[in-house]
């Protein structure tokens, strides 16, 4: 998931480069939003992994 929002926001600032503002916020956004989503499934599975070896 961090490999899709590291590809969204290089396609972000390339867009931003050559003028396209619209893809590019739509780029920014989509890559926020796998970016929390990639951050939640790492705590959960950093959680859930501790409580299975206590």
């Amino acid at each position: 998931m961090l490999k899709w929002t590291i590809i969204f926001v290089v396609l972000a600032l390339i867009a931003a480069v050559f003028g396209y503002g619209g893809f590019a916020s739509g780029a920014v956004s989509i890559a926020k939003i796998l970016f929390f989503i990639f951050l939640a499934l790492s705590v959960i599975s950093i959680i859930a992994g501790r409580s299975n070896k206590i």
